[in-house]
């Protein structure tokens, strides 16, 4: 960045708000001397500084660049509103948090794909970087534009757009990736070597060597490799020992509020449970946890580092790590007296252990949140949770006891299957946790009574999980339902939350997309939407019209059940997960049956065939087995 540009930016921070998002400068940031550097890496995160500095993803990534000698990697976020409005109107292009170089000076832009409707943002990062959004308008001179994350898992969607996605862990094919580029630059190479060395890379997926095309009714007809150099198929990539994994010990800090201001042990990738309707339990698989004495070490140097006053432990299920209650008894010993606090994410209803919170709750005591995802145990059985009614009510009631007296339920409407009594469940559930807490003693209840917050969103479904091919409730139908509800939970003590039903439409359609749907993104944008995950920005009517626009309709993409014999956008990625477990685990669901957690027994889900799963215990069913085959659990 020029000095007139610098000045630019200057003048800006006293026109918007939050100015103190666009300074950089926070404590642990990372400068190094460009010029040394032989590559470049941008970290550009598709939401705005609040949101992409409470990822712990860019953390870690961020750290293991920067701990190169040859590499530098620099954050960068979507502006606010404000800002980039006015970044346009000065002609001001987007710069790196670090030292404030324009994104064409990289050598690497890399975008993580956490959530579907941010992908507006990335074109508008781009072309606010004066970057061209389709990859085949970008010339040699151009940087990389690159993504991962867990929505690459279906990259199709973006794939006119993004030179290379890496799918699965990034820990290992980071390195790879950025020493490709390096050294294809320093050895002249054409843009297309490169791209080619980058596909021969272990789950590096470059959509500029594959071919699309389509039946007359829009369904996918074929998908092929064009180019030696790519796979017929894409294989995830694991980190299969996470406590040698590179993890970060010190982080930068921001000036201003994010959403999560804390620091953050992830004690465990993956989860067992196979719930039906989660696309990360899938993805993330199998589990992986970190040593007692790599976490402490861990957690030791990022207080010292950050002096933060809350460190949450973080995995997908925390209950389930195998030395938890010695974990956090080791924890509070360690920093209770300087006042830090623990705090459980993704508890589980029938994990928790009573003693446990009542340790991490000696500091300050925070909100209890809490997922039965559905009001009856039919439905509970159908998505496989594996938690009862009396899991919920003994685990809420052993929270009252410890002196809780907050608590969030997290349930999920619209989900396949689904009933009226079943929603009315939803309201009778809340019901039972409001009256666990009546049932205390009135010297064990808080003297500001017990707040319930229920909160139901809409049924996505998602690729790599076995609803993959389900149909989402029409809006109209959500719309009735959410009314329903609204009844349902007008009881005491209880306040609903609902989601805009718009959003998750959309969500489906992109999702579960194909190429085609990059256009709509893209004429989307043109017409002004970003920022969709926001309500004050979301444009429902322009993603309708952008739709007309490129001859498509949301129905095809969110409300038709597909069959199983459809070739799938995806189904080129090899995530571990077989499409034949996948169908098992479908009708199982619609037989209300369960299958039990991995921890009790392989399932044979497909991972025990890569000789990375540590559970498999028992001889694991075969692929081959069709979809009606008997139970084996």
């Amino acid at each position: 960045m020029n000095d007139r540009q610098n000045a630019l930016l200057e003048s800006l921070l006293e026109q918007v708000q939050k100015p103190a998002q666009y300074i950089g400068g926070e404590m642990n940031s990372v400068v190094k001397d460009w010029e040394k550097m032989r590559a470049r890496f941008a970290f550009c995160f598709p939401d705005t500084y609040e949101i992409g500095m409470s990822h712990l993803g860019m953390k870690i990534l961020y750290h293991l660049i920067n701990g190169r000698d040859d590499a530098l990697c620099e954050r960068v976020f979507m502006p606010a509103a404000d800002m980039a409005d006015r970044m346009r109107q000065v002609g001001l292009p987007l710069f790196s948090w670090e030292s404030r170089h324009l994104l064409t000076d990289f050598d690497i832009i890399g975008f993580t794909l956490q959530y579907e409707m941010s992908y507006t943002n990335i074109l508008e990062m781009l072309d606010l970087a004066g970057i061209p959004a389709y990859r085949d308008q970008r010339g040699a001179d151009m940087p990389f534009v690159v993504a991962g994350g867990p929505c690459a898992f279906n990259p199709e969607p973006l794939a006119n757009f993004i030179d290379a996605f890496m799918i699965g862990d990034g820990e290992d094919v980071m390195h790879e990736l950025i020493d490709v580029i390096r050294d294809g630059r320093e050895q002249n190479k054409s843009k297309t070597d490169i791209l080619r060395d980058l596909a021969r890379l272990e789950g590096v997926y470059v959509p500029a060597f594959y071919a699309v095309a389509y039946n007359p009714d829009g369904t996918l007809k074929s998908f092929t490799s064009t180019d030696p150099a790519a796979p017929a198929v894409v294989k995830k990539r694991v980190v299969k020992d996470l406590s040698a994994a590179v993890y970060p010990d010190t982080i930068p800090v921001p000036y201003t509020e994010i959403v999560h201001d804390r620091m953050v042990l992830e004690i465990m990738r993956g989860c067992t449970r196979g719930c039906r309707f989660c696309q990360a339990g899938m993805l993330y698989r199998p589990v992986r946890e970190r040593s007692m004495e790599r976490l402490l070490e861990l957690a030791d140097k990022l207080q010292q580092s950050t002096g933060y006053e809350e460190m949450s432990l973080s995995s997908l299920s925390s209950g389930d790590f195998t030395c938890l209650p010695q974990l956090i008894q080791a924890l509070m010993d360690r920093y209770k007296d300087k006042r830090v606090g623990v705090s459980l994410p993704s508890m589980r209803i029938d994990n928790i252990v009573k003693q446990s919170l009542e340790e991490t709750q000696q500091v300050r005591k925070s909100g209890l949140t809490l997922a039965p995802e559905a009001g009856t145990q039919r439905m509970r059985d159908v998505i496989n949770k594996g938690v009862t009614e009396e899991d919920l009510i003994r685990s809420v009631t052993d929270a009252f006891e410890s002196g809780w007296s907050s608590v969030k339920l997290y349930f999920m409407m619209g989900l396949p299957t689904e009933t009226d009594e079943d929603l009315q469940g939803i309201g009778d559930l809340a019901k039972k946790v409001v009256d666990a807490y009546y049932r205390l003693p009135k010297e064990q209840r808080s003297k500001n009574g017990v707040k319930v917050t229920a909160s139901a969103s809409v049924f996505v479904p998602k690729p790599f999980t076995p609803f993959q091919w389900a149909a989402q409730d029409t809006i109209e139908t959500v719309y009735e339902k959410q009314a329903k509800l609204r009844q349902y939970l007008k009881l005491k003590c209880v306040n609903f939350n609902w989601h805009e039903s718009g959003l998750s439409m959309l969500e489906a359609c992109i999702s579960r997309g194909d190429r085609r749907i990059g256009d709509v993104i893209y004429a989307a944008w043109k017409r002004g939407c970003r920022l969709d995950g926001w309500n004050e920005h979301f444009k429902f009517d322009e993603w309708i019209a952008a739709f007309a626009d490129c001859g498509l309709t949301p129905d095809f993409y969110a409300y038709r059940e597909r069959p199983y014999d459809e070739l799938l956008p995806w189904q080129f990625v090899d995530a571990g997960v077989s499409q034949e477990y996948l169908k098992r685990e479908n009708e199982k669901a619609k037989r209300v049956q369960t299958t039990k957690d991995c921890r009790r027994g392989c399932n044979g889900c497909g991972l025990h065939t890569w000789g990375v799963c540590d559970w498999v215990k028992n001889p694991p069913l075969k692929d081959t087995d069709a979809v009606s085959a008997p139970l084996f659990d």
